[in-house]
């Protein structure tokens, strides 16, 4: 028996210290696109917060604004759309033609509660910007209390 635990103890010691190589090999290494499915993007987004409003950028560059669809349930920003990409290069003795295709979907918990009948979005140069301005009981007050 206890020629089993220490046969289990070396493995687990070899095993920690390949993990180890690898991790120390891979530093530093951008695996962001592995593992994702063929067709998949997801735009980039900033969340910003006022005393009056929470603003998100999203970063949608060659998508149709009229292919986004924006809508909050239980608090969280959900946008979602489709990129649908051709470009098409014509040469003397060559055709080169590319499409990719891909649907998105990004949700952003919101940090405070927003006035819905107030959102506004609207898009220039690829990048979408949606602000959702803060309901009047959710605004920091500010009072003036005179000392006497």
């Amino acid at each position: 028996m206890a020629k089993d635990l220490m046969k289990w103890t070396n493995v687990s010691s070899l095993q920690n210290e390949i993990n180890r190589m690898f991790d120390q090999f891979f530093r530093g290494w951008d695996f962001s696109g592995f593992g994702q499915e063929a067709g998949t993007w997801s735009p980039s987004i900033d969340l910003a917060e006022t005393d009056e409003s929470v603003v998100v950028k999203a970063e949608i560059p060659g998508i149709d604004p009229k292919e986004v669809n924006i809508s909050i349930q239980d608090n969280n920003l959900i946008i979602k759309g489709e990129k649908k990409e051709e470009k098409e290069e014509k040469g003397k003795n060559y055709y080169r033609m590319e499409r990719s295709y891909g649907r998105f979907s990004r949700s952003v918990e919101l940090p405070a509660s927003v006035d819905m009948e107030k959102v506004n979005a609207e898009c220039k140069n690829g990048v979408l910007e949606i602000t959702l301005p803060k309901k009047e009981e959710v605004r920091p007050k500010q009072i003036s209390v005179k000392v006497s």
